[in-house]
């Protein structure tokens, strides 16, 4: 039996045309892994993909038990999940959302900033909402110059502070 886990992969937009389609704007940039879909999850439903096609800049799928604009409309602005087995995932560089919320997190010189609290996508890149110990919500940009290293199995997670970020 595979370790299966499942992942957000994108956002559904909108609808396209009139027979149940939706538009899905993806946090990846692996257009084969998505095209090739034979399942998709939103709101912990599974439903079989009968299509799916790259448009303009973002996915479209039709899903099966999804027969109509209404239907699909009553999907817009929910996320949509994609099994994937934890050997897809590269364990040095991506982690999931629920491993990450509850990380401490320090700065360079190991005093403890606070707890991450959420992970937000913005398109260019991941934002982690960290609550300070000060009760203040900071947002971090999850990139490189920013985050120096990520340790699951001790829930450490270490953090460059830039020049007007806090």
């Amino acid at each position: 039996m595979k370790d299966l886990e499942y992942i957000e992969f994108g956002k559904i937009v909108n609808t396209h045309a009139l027979r149940g389609e939706i538009k899905v704007y993806s946090y990846t940039d692996n257009e084969e892994n998505i095209l090739n879909l034979k399942k998709v999850y939103i709101d912990s439903c599974e439903f079989i993909v009968q299509g799916s096609r790259y448009l303009k800049g973002m996915f479209t799928f039709k899903l099966k038990g999804v027969d109509d604009i209404n239907t699909a409309e009553k999907l817009v602005g929910k996320m949509i999940y994609r099994e994937v087995t934890k050997a897809e995932l590269n364990s040095e560089t991506e982690f999931f959302v629920r491993d990450l919320k509850g990380l401490d997190v320090y700065d360079e010189t190991n005093t403890l900033i606070g707890v991450l609290e959420d992970v937000f996508n913005t398109g260019a890149n991941d934002v982690y909402q960290i609550k300070c110990v000060d009760s203040k919500t900071i947002y971090l940009p999850a990139i490189q110059q920013v985050i120096k290293s990520i340790d699951i199995k001790n829930r450490k997670m270490v953090v460059h502070i830039m020049e007007g970020l806090l």
